[in-house]
C-alpha cells in the first residue's frame, strides 16, 4: 500500500504509531536546515518534519521538493512542541518525524496556488480544471454533490420504492423548445440521432410499461445560449409515477428535498412547502420564480392614481394598463442620478418611466408633487407601507410589462442593498400555470411547459373556445428565486394528446413523423401518471452558495459551450466526415 492513513486522519491518539502517508506537497519551509512539509490529500493536511539527524536520506530529498510534488513518507507520529499547535487543523496537535521519503511524481509550477485564499480568473480555472479541483472549495462542492445524490438514491429507492432505469443517450429528435444536439448516423446516411433534452417521452413510456415508479440521475443536453444556471449538458433527478395526482408528487418531492438537505447540509427543511399560484407570483413578485426571502412586494395602485392630473398615468389606465409600485426600504437617500439610473433600468421593459416618491420626516419629495394632491401621497404611502427614509417607485404600462420591470428592479435593489438573508432556503411550489402562451412572432400557440402536460380538468371545455385561458396541471419547484424543478400531470389519452399537437399547429404528417410511436403507445392502456425533474446542478449551486453551476460540476463548459481544458468542440478529419456522409459548409 502507498499509505497507512490519510492526511486528515491522525491525532494525539496515534502518538508513537509508525505510519506511511502519501499526497501532494502543499507548502515547504526551511527552518535552520530542518524542513517542514505540509502534506495534503483529499482528507486534510499533515505536517512532516525532515531532520538530517533523524534521516539523512529524507532530508536530502526534501531539498528537491517543490509545491505539488507527489510524495510518500514513512515515520512516527509525535506531538508538536508546545507553542506550535495549529488549532485550525484536525491534525494540528501532531506531526510526522520522517524516517524515509520517496518522490512518486514531480510537478511543474502550477499556474495558480492550490488554495482558496487567492482570486483566480475563471478562464484559467477551467483551462487547468484538474488543478482547480484540488482546491478545498471545489472538493467541498463535489463532496456535497455526492452526498446529495446518495441521499436522493436512498430515499427514492429504499423509502419510496422507485426503480432506477437508464434511458438512451442516442434518441429521436423531438424538439421541446431548445435546439437539439444532433449526432449523425454512419449506418443510415442523412439521418441523425439527438442527445436527449430530457427523457420525457421515455419515462412516460416506462409508465405504460408498468414500471410504476421510475427515477434516474440523468444527463440532459440542450443547445441553447448559456447563463450562470445553464450548461449545454446538465444533470437532473428525473422521476415519474403512475396512478397519482399532483399532491402525490408534492409529497414525494418534499421528502426528497428534506433528505437531500439533511445529508448535504445537516439542515431540517420544514414540510409541506407553501404553494403560490402563477398569477399571484406574477402580480406580487413580478416573476413566476420569486425569491421569498425578502419583502418588497409589487402593489397595484391604479385606483389610487386614477383621478390624478398626471397624464402618463391617466392615459395608461384608459388604455387598459396599470400603475404599480414597490417600496424600497431605506432608499430615500438616493440621489437624482440614482433614481434616473433606476428609470433607465425599467425602461428596458417597455414601460412608461419610473416615478419616485421619497418619504421624509417632514413629508414627501417627488416629481409628482405638481400632479398629486397631498392626500394622494398620504394614501400611497399608507397603502404601500412606506415609512420614513423609504423610496416608493411607481411604474405605468401593460400589466405584464409592469410586473416584469418591477420584478427585475426588486431583485436588483435587494442584491445591491444586501437585503437577502444568507443561509436561508425558501422552497415552495408555483401552480396553475397557463397551458399555452401566444407566440406573437409566429402567430400561434406555444406550450408554456411542454406539449405532454395535461390541461387542468376544470378547463378542458375551453380548449376549443379560448385555449389561452386554459390552466395546466403543471407545477414548478422554486428555491430562493430559482426554478429548480418543473413537472406536470401528463396526458394519458391519445386523442387528447393529438388535440394538443393540433392546437400547436402541428400537421397530421408532423405528428406522425415526430410523435407517432408515442401516440400509438398511448393506445395500449396508459395509466394516469405525473412526474418532475429537479435540476441537480441548480440545487447544489444554491446549497453551496456558489455564484455559478460551473462551481459544482467537475468538468463544465464555458459561456461559449466549449471545454477550455480539452479544446472541444474541435474539427475532425475529412475521413471521419466522409464516413458520416457529411460536408462542412463554412
Amino acid at each position: 500500500m502507498k499509505r497507512t492513513h490519510t492526511c486528515g486522519q491522525l491525532n494525539r491518539s496515534h502518538l508513537g504509531t509508525p505510519v506511511r502517508l502519501s499526497g501532494w506537497v502543499h507548502r515547504i519551509r526551511d527552518h535552520g536546515g530542518v524542513y517542514f512539509v505540509d502534506l495534503r490529500d483529499r482528507y486534510g493536511i499533515t505536517q512532516l518534519v525532515l531532520n538530517p539527524e533523524v534521516s539523512p536520506q529524507a532530508h536530502a530529498l526534501a531539498s528537491r521538493l517543490r509545491a505539488e510534488y507527489v510524495i510518500s513518507a514513512w515515520g512516527a507520529v509525535v506531538a508538536r512542541p508546545e507553542g506550535t499547535v495549529n488549532t485550525k487543523l484536525p491534525t494540528g496537535e501532531i506531526e510526522i518525524k520522517v524516517d524515509r521519503l520517496e518522490i512518486l511524481s514531480e510537478a511543474k509550477t502550477p499556474p495558480f496556488p492550490i488554495s482558496d485564499d487567492v482570486q483566480i480568473g475563471e478562464d484559467v480555472r477551467l483551462k487547468y480544471r484538474y488543478l482547480d479541483l484540488r482546491r478545498p472549495y471545489m472538493h467541498k462542492n463535489l463532496i456535497l454533490r455526492h452526498n446529495v445524490v446518495l441521499a436522493a438514491r436512498r430515499y427514492l429507492s429504499e423509502e419510496e420504492g422507485f426503480i432506477e432505469v437508464e434511458t438512451p443517450i442516442l434518441t429521436k429528435s423531438t424538439p421541446e423548445g431548445a435546439r437539439d444536439y444532433l449526432v449523425p448516423s454512419r449506418i443510415e446516411p442523412g439521418s441523425f440521432y439527438a442527445l436527449p433534452q430530457s427523457p420525457q417521452l421515455l419515462k412516460q413510456l416506462l409508465m405504460i410499461a408498468n414500471i410504476d415508479k421510475y427515477f434516474q440521475i440523468c444527463r440532459c443536453f440542450r443547445d441553447e445560449d448559456l447563463r450562470a444556471d445553464r450548461q449545454p449538458e446538465f444533470t437532473q433527478i428525473d422521476m415519474e409515477m403512475s396512478f397519482v395526482e399532483q399532491d402525490d408528487i408534492f409529497r414525494v418531492v418534499e421528502g426528497l428535498m428534506r433528505a437531500c438537505f439533511k445529508a448535504g447540509l445537516g439542515l431540517e427543511i420544514p414540510t409541506p412547502f407553501p404553494r403560490m399560484s402563477h398569477a399571484d407570483a406574477a402580480d406580487r413578485y413580478g416573476t413566476d420564480k420569486p425569491d421569498t426571502r425578502y419583502e418588497m412586494l409589487l402593489q397595484d395602485v391604479t385606483d389610487l392614481v386614477r383621478e390624478s392630473r398626471y397624464e402618463v398615468f391617466r392615459s395608461t389606465i384608459e388604455k387598459g394598463g396599470v400603475v404599480k409600485g414597490i417600496r424600497l426600504p431605506g432608499c430615500a437617500r438616493y440621489s437624482r442620478k440614482n433614481t434616473d439610473d433606476l428609470a433607465a433600468f425599467v425602461s428596458g421593459y417597455a414601460v412608461l418611466g419610473l416615478s419616485p416618491i421619497k418619504v421624509r420626516a417632514d413629508g414627501f419629495s417627488s416629481p409628482l408633487s405638481k400632479h398629486f394632491e397631498p392626500a394622494v401621497f398620504e394614501k400611497l404611502v399608507r397603502e404601500m407601507g412606506g415609512t420614513e427614509n423609504d423610496l416608493l417607485v411607481l411604474v405605468a404600462g401593460p400589466k405584464k410589462k409592469v410586473n416584469e420591470a418591477l420584478g427585475a428592479l426588486r431583485i436588483r435593489i435587494a442584491t445591491e442593498e444586501r437585503l437577502i438573508p444568507e443561509g436561508r432556503f425558501d422552497l415552495f411550489w408555483v401552480v396553475d400555470f397557463p397551458l399555452f402562451s401566444y407566440n406573437e412572432e409566429e402567430q400561434r400557440l406555444d406550450s408554456e411547459h411542454h406539449p405532454f402536460t395535461s390541461p387542468a380538468e376544470a378547463d378542458f371545455h375551453l380548449l376549443d373556445t379560448d385555449p389561452l385561458k386554459v390552466r395546466s396541471s403543471s407545477y414548478d419547484l422554486v428555491l430562493n428565486g430559482v426554478e429548480v424543478g418543473s413537472g406536470s400531470v401528463r396526458i394519458h389519452n391519445s386523442e387528447v394528446q393529438k388535440k394538443i399537437f393540433r392546437l400547436l399547429k402541428l400537421t397530421e404528417e408532423e405528428i406522425e413523423q415526430r410523435f407517432g410511436f408515442f401516440t400509438e403507445a398511448l393506445q395500449y392502456g396508459t395509466p394516469p401518471h405525473a412526474g418532475i425533474a429537479p435540476g441537480l446542478d441548480r440545487i447544489i449551486r444554491i446549497m453551496a452558495g456558489a455564484d455559478s453551476i460551473r462551481d459544482v460540476i467537475a468538468f463544465p463548459k464555458t459561456q461559449r459551450a466549449s471545454d477550455a481544458m480539452s479544446g472541444s468542440p474541435s474539427p475532425v478529419s475529412d475521413q471521419q466526415l466522409r464516413e458520416l456522409h457529411i460536408k462542412v459548409v463554412k
